[in-house]
């Protein structure tokens, strides 16, 4: 765990290791303080050493704070800078991850809770980390040092403290380990409330049109209320913390005084001697404070820290560590042999079983069935979204696990049944799909997704910017971009799943037509869609139902031969008329 967090430390060793280095000097100047005020009391003040030598203390003790300032503010500057770079490497580190994850994993956790622990818990995460290199490196060493300097100045005194640090201990040890479960319940809490919000926000113009806000409001207070009860929990046992040090500390305070007074009126202690003892009593009991501050970060952070290490130890579900690095696709012929697959890994649940298909390079191949009858999931084993739980996908003579996955999804292009666009550009969005499109790919590949003439009718045309997931677009208006998108891609295989639902009939035959022609190459086409029209063109047809092909022929021969597909075709006909 720690040698994962401290990779993250990175390029910014350097202020990592001079904030101790600091904070050190801080202190040693900081422990010098108390000794030279009694020196000044006792010898300069009560002893006869006079106004000079008084003075002459007085400048050292002057340069000596002014030295324990300037170290004090270099540790609090490498500190900030340090723990800084540290949360933004563990970020990029924790966002990379992601990044590998298959659906399955994605499918573990929730989004909200990844967002969570990409912001709440990073953040937590990095306030220990600056707490550990400066105040968890400060109150120690001023701990040793101080207590060092009181026994130094009278041992009888010091044995005070063997009672107050054992009794501080224990209170601080039943603290933290009461306090950590608590604190890990209200995280969780956190994420369910993040939820809400995301699931509200995404969903904001059906709350409008239903007229749910107050619904929603209502289920948002109760969310925000858990987080706020589970916060109180944990609370409860934190606050008990600053009591207990602040009476330590003032019987400690009183029962120095007490023997102390005693000492000095036998004169067995000079007056400044005890003066320079009180404070560093003070000194002390304010490491003490200030560790247990420490530990009440730390039960607060490792929940935290717990969280984060869940997602960097998470081992992605496909991996390609064995795939030929030098095999890519050559054509986009499909075979599935025999494939079954279920979302849950204990195999209940099947969502395809028994699945045979042979699908030739360059064939537009349509897909049809009621829902959760299994198409989109079909499609999405092609490019190894998820892998198969028997059976095997072979794409160009080779299974699919033998290629990268950044070489089998570079030669597949698939548009989703919702249309995701990013804020940017309409031009940034569409070379998503290649990066090194020329002006004339890109406009060939919106007219051929029938996108260019309302591109064109902007303002700014290509260069028009889109608001967070394309809100100024219509649905329809998503879908070709999408297409569009894919395109540019040249990808040996394109997969269309039900990607025109939002565009009107004709529209959507020009785009069918559009792919007919080999301006993007040699394409295996596969078109998802509920409805007939969209695939009726197809060179075969794949009928699903409840996980398992049903039929798979051309238009005219399902027609004939396969009841289901004949029912679906009569039922929309009559819709039509």
């Amino acid at each position: 765990m720690v040698k994962i967090l401290l990779s993250c430390v990175g390029e910014y060793r350097r202020p990592v290791v001079l904030t101790p280095l600091f904070i050190a000097g801080e202190v040693f100047m900081e422990i010098l303080i108390p000794f030279i005020m009694a020196g000044i009391i006792d010898k300069g003040i009560l002893g006869g050493g006079g106004i000079g030598y008084t003075l002459k203390m007085g400048v050292l003790l002057t340069v000596i704070t002014v030295v324990s300032l300037v170290f004090g503010a270099l540790a609090g500057k490498f500190a900030a800078r340090g723990s800084a770079g540290f949360a933004k490497n563990l970020r990029n580190l924790l966002f990379a991850k992601i990044q590998e994850f298959s659906f399955a994993n994605v499918d573990k956790y929730s989004t909200a809770s990844l967002v969570t622990r990409l912001t709440t818990d990073v953040t937590n995460t990095q306030n220990a980390f600056m707490i550990i290199i400066r105040i968890a490196v400060r109150a120690p060493l001023m701990l040793v040092g101080a207590f060092f300097m009181a026994f130094t100045l009278n041992r009888s005194l010091s044995t005070i403290f063997l009672v107050a640090v054992p009794l501080l201990g224990v209170s601080l040890y039943g603290i933290a380990a009461g306090a950590h479960p608590r604190f890990k319940e209200m995280l969780r809490r956190y994420d369910r409330m993040n939820a809400a919000v995301q699931e509200n926000l995404i969903g904001v113009r059906t709350v409008k049109a239903y007229v749910r806000e107050d619904y929603e409001r209502e289920k948002f207070n109760g969310s925000a209320d858990a987080v706020r009860e589970a916060q109180l929990s944990a609370e409860k046992l934190v606050i008990l913390n600053m009591p207990i040090m602040q009476l330590c500390m003032y019987l400690c305070i009183v029962a120095v005084l007490w023997f102390g007074g005693r000492l000095v009126i036998g004169h067995s202690m000079e007056i400044g001697q005890l003066a320079g003892f009180i404070t560093y009593v003070v000194q002390i009991l304010i490491s003490l404070m200030v560790i247990s501050f420490v530990l009440i970060v730390s039960v607060i952070s490792r929940a935290s820290v717990v969280r984060i290490l869940e997602i960097l130890q998470e081992s992605p579900d496909i991996r390609d560590d064995t795939a030929d690095q030098s095999l890519s696709p050559e054509d986009g012929s499909i075979l599935f042999r025999n494939v079954s697959f279920a979302y849950d890994k204990s195999g209940e649940g099947i969502a395809l079983e028994g699945v045979d298909l042979a699908i030739r390079s360059g064939e537009t191949i349509g897909i049809i069935g009621g829902t959760g009858s299994g198409k989109s999931t079909m499609v999405q084993l092609i490019p190894r979204f998820y892998d198969v739980c028997c059976g095997e996908i072979v794409v160009a003579g080779h299974n699919v696990k033998e290629y990268r996955l950044s070489t089998l999804r570079g030669s597949v292009a698939m548009v989703l049944q919702k249309s995701v666009l990013f804020s940017g550009t309409i031009l940034e969005n569409l070379l998503w799909g290649n990066p090194a499109a020329t002006e004339g790919e890109v406009v060939e590949a919106c007219k051929t997704a029938q996108a260019h003439e309302f591109i064109s009718s902007f303002s700014e045309g290509y260069r028009t910017r889109l608001g967070q997931g394309g809100v100024n677009l219509s649905g329809g208006q998503k879908q070709r971009l999408s297409i569009a998108r894919a395109l540019l891609k040249k990808p040996k295989i394109l997969i269309l799943d039900d990607s025109t639902s939002a565009v009107d009939t004709a529209t959507d035959s020009r785009i069918r037509s559009g792919l007919k022609e080999e301006r993007f190459g040699v394409m295996t086409k596969l078109i998802v869609s509920q409805r007939i029209s969209s695939i009726a063109d197809a060179d075969r047809i794949v009928v699903l139902e409840n996980g398992k092909v049903n039929g798979f022929d051309t238009h005219q021969g399902l027609l004939k031969s396969n009841a289901i597909y004949r029912e679906v075709y009569e039922s929309q006909r009559k819709g039509a008329n």
